[in-house]
């Protein structure tokens, strides 16, 4: 087990293209971190470098206090998992699995117990003389991972491996993987653009766009406390609902102004609630719905925003309440209440479910 620590990672590309923009981050010994952002956002390149697979333009890769930027792939003890399981197709699985440390000069008794224990880890034991073809994709996939895991190495490598398998088979190799990992207590670096494997894998999570990482941290914190209006949207499914603010700048409660830097306000689908009346001092949107997906235990009602957002609005009381405005909503209800397409619907939030950020979106604002 080791450390993995990134400083000031950079990679440049001939002609100019900087794909990874100065990263800098630390995987404690032991941890699941798990990179995720949109396709091009440079997760894989950033694993690969930590792999050895691409040259670090400037920076320093450590692993377990070595550094490793010159170090070749093979000696930098690390094993990668991949997307496309990279078996041999003549192989049986067990000789696939003993592969890398015949390579290696290991003695076939040592190599027997090491793929033995792999296979009864990941249960694999009956399937030991078939070959890939013989496997289904998640039996494949473990199989990979089983060639892996007899490396016995300081730092797992997982590039996007679940991406090829079908949703139902996702989720359960998503749970193994995880439970995998804490039987092993290996440090591994996982790659994914699914938010949703991300949230439920990771011990620290990464999330990427455009080369630089936008925000590092506890998937809860990240889902709580977006840092920026790309991680808000990004993380989180339906994603956080985001809407310019009332020029007005209302007051909350009637104690406190809204900052006059905050451009944004997002608020989550979970957070609005159908109602009749006003909060004091709390969202309240107007809307008219458009669609209606049921989900079973919860269904998702989008509306558009009807023309009574546009302006300041006040409780009973005359307490100003935070007007915005908005195209599209997302409201998540319980599965058993939904609307009836065309109604027209208002939708409440509370004032500490409300998230604020700068104009351009790259910096939370305290509420």
């Amino acid at each position: 087990m080791a450390n993995v620590t990134l400083r000031n990672v950079r990679k440049v590309y001939q002609g100019g293209f900087e794909a990874i923009k100065g990263i800098d981050f630390e995987v404690g010994d032991g941890q699941f971190c798990v990179l995720v952002g949109p396709s091009g956002c440079g997760k894989s390149t950033l694993l690969r470098m930590v792999a050895g697979l691409e040259t670090i333009t400037s920076g320093e890769i450590d692993i377990g206090g070595r550094i490793v930027n010159t170090i070749e792939p093979a000696d930098r003890d690390i094993a990668m998992v991949f997307q496309n399981y990279a078996l041999y197709p003549h192989m049986s699985v067990y000789n696939n699995m003993a592969y890398g440390l015949r390579n290696r000069g290991m003695s076939e008794a040592e190599i027997k117990t090491r793929v033995e224990e792999a296979a009864r880890i990941l249960e694999l034991g009956a399937m030991l003389q078939r070959k890939p073809r013989q496997l289904s994709g998640g039996q494949r996939q473990r199989v990979a991972m089983g060639r892996a895991i007899v490396r016995q190495p300081k730092v797992f490598l997982f590039d996007e491996p679940l991406s090829n398998l079908d949703a139902k088979l996702r989720i359960a190799m998503r749970v193994e993987i995880r439970k995998l990992q804490r039987r092993l207590n290996t440090t591994a670096i996982y790659v994914t653009h699914d938010q949703l494997e991300a949230m439920t894998l990771a011990d620290i999570l990464v999330v990427m766009n455009g080369g630089q990482v936008e925000q590092i941290g506890n998937p809860l914190d990240i889902y709580h406390k977006p840092a920026t209006t790309f991680v808000a949207s990004f993380i989180g499914a339906p994603p956080m609902n985001l809407m310019p603010l009332d020029g007005a700048r209302s007051q909350l409660d009637g104690a406190g102004q809204i900052p006059g830097d905050a451009g944004l306000l997002g608020i989550r689908p979970e957070d609005l609630e159908l109602a009749e009346g006003q909060p004091a001092g709390g969202l309240a949107l107007d809307l008219t719905v458009e669609a209606i997906e049921h989900v079973g235990a919860e269904t998702f009602v989008y509306g558009a925003r009807r023309p009574s957002d546009t302006a300041v609005q006040t409780d009973a009381n005359g307490t100003p309440t935070l007007a915005a405005t908005a195209n599209d909503v997302i409201v998540r209800v319980p599965g058993t209440t939904a609307p009836a397409i065309g109604a027209a619907i208002r939708v409440v939030a509370p004032r500490n479910r409300l998230h604020l950020f700068s104009a351009d979106g790259r910096r939370r604002i305290a509420l």
